[in-house]
Parts: structure tokens; sequence; C-alpha cells
């Protein structure tokens, strides 16, 4: 086993926030339960890393019962199951070491938050050597704020405000800085003809 899929936060977390309707990808868990059952049957490890803020009162406060997989998605007993509190999926896991005591050299990412917890894990495995494929269309985002637009702005403010970065930008932008420097940037359906070619 050298490969393996990691799948960043594609949690109930985020369905229960307003800004769930601005989401990019709201199909996202069909996209990453393709990717799941590809890398299932190349016998691939799947890893599943949700993100809690625990005492924080919001969606990713596990005592509000949102940090969990979406119900669309079945995590296997055999599949680990980690929780961090940073962007990235490795600085406050086991996760490296998880990877390396099962001589894992290949990454294939996916999740929520395109271009902060996908696209920082992407770096940081880039950084720790792994050869990184990024999913982009198994990936969803929302539209960024301007900078000094007001915290506590509603989704319609959001959206009607024209210094907001679109959910498609933001997309953009993250394959730009990642391709040919972090990773491969690929499709669900380009890995799934790929996987069908060496069958």
């Amino acid at each position: 086993m050298t490969r393996a899929l990691i799948v960043i936060d594609v949690q109930e977390s985020f369905r229960a926030r307003p800004l769930w309707e601005t989401i990019s990808n709201p199909k996202i868990a069909h996209q990453v339960d393709r990717l799941v059952r590809l890398a299932r049957q190349a016998g691939d490890l799947v890893v599943w890393v949700l993100h809690a803020e625990p005492g924080s009162g919001d969606v990713f406060d596990p005592a509000l019962g949102h940090v969990r997989v979406m119900e669309e998605l079945q995590r296997l007993d055999t599949e680990p199951l980690i929780h961090k509190t940073s962007h990235n999926a490795f600085t406050t896991t086991n996760l490296q070491q998880l990877l390396t005591e099962r001589g894992v050299r290949e990454l294939t990412v996916c999740g929520i938050r395109t271009e902060q917890c996908v696209e920082t894990t992407t770096r940081v495995a880039g950084d720790y050597g792994y050869l990184v494929t990024f999913v982009t269309d198994a990936t969803a985002t929302n539209p960024i704020p301007h900078r000094d637009a007001p915290a506590e702005q509603s989704v319609a403010e959001l959206l009607s405000d024209p210094r907001t970065l679109s959910a498609e930008e933001v997309i953009r932008r993250t394959e730009y800085a990642l391709a040919g420097r972090f990773a491969t940037i690929a499709t669900v359906g380009q890995l799934e003809a790929a996987a069908g070619s060496r069958a």
C-alpha cells in the first residue's frame, strides 16, 4: 500500500452554516464517494479527516453533533478517522506517522475549503516529499469576503459586495498556485479513466 486518499472536512458542520447556500459544489459528497470507491478498489488507504474546535460552541464543536462525516458517505471501521484543529491535516494530528507506518508515498486529496484546508494539506504534503494529486472537482469552497468587509455580514451582503472573491475564482487561483509546484491537478473523471486503463 503506497497510496492514500485523504478526505478532508467533508462533514456536516459545513451544512449547518448559513454559508452552505453559497458552496461551490453542493454535491461534493457524491464526488468524494466516487474517489473513495476508486481507492478501495485499488487497495489504497482511505483516511478521513474532520475539523474540530472543542469548546467553541459553534458548528465545529463536537458537542453540538455536527462534526461527523456527511451522511451520504460511509467510512469503514478499518479506515482511520482523525480530528484536526489546524487548517492542514498534518500539524495537529498523527497523519504523517500513520502514512509512514503504512509505507504511503502518494496522496490524493479532496475535501471542503479548496483554498484553505485542502490546499494547506497539499502544500505540507508536498514539503514532506509526498507525490500529491489534488482532485479539484472533489473540493468545495465559498466566496471569500473582502478583507475590509464586516465580520458578521449576511450571505446577501457577501454576494452583493463587488469586492467578494467568487468561489470559482478561488478555485481557479488555488489550482494555479498548486499545479506543478505542490501537486498534479486532476478531476474525478480523469482518475476513473486512469484506473480503467490499468484494469
